[in-house]
């Protein structure tokens, strides 16, 4: 995602859902350092999808930005901070999915 690389995401994982279940394709999991960069990356993201006529379906956590959910239908952003990254663990809960390659910076 170059959107999220633009504002420094880290640790950016894109992980195919399609084996492992039906209500998403694909999610965006990355974090940020903090609320600001997480607003940030999740502004840009959304900024970018805009751009290719996507719009997002709904947002969640935007204020308090430990975890921002963008829900584009197919497509699910997490944008996470450190701790609730690791709190969460989404990498661990859909182990099963496949990872998809991301494209060279």
């Amino acid at each position: 995602m170059e959107a999220a690389r633009e504002k420094k995401a880290s640790d950016i994982r894109v992980l195919d859902l399609r084996p492992v279940t039906t209500f998403a394709d694909y999610f965006v999991i990355c974090t940020g350092n903090n609320p600001r960069q997480n607003q940030a990356i999740a502004g840009e993201v959304v900024r970018s999808m805009a751009a290719r006529g996507e719009r997002a379906n709904s947002m969640e956590g935007f204020e308090n930005a430990e975890w921002i959910l963008i829900d584009f239908g197919d497509l699910v952003v997490h944008v996470f901070d450190p701790k609730a990254r690791a709190y969460y663990d989404l990498d661990r809960l859909w182990r099963d999915a496949l990872e998809a390659p991301l494209p060279e910076e």
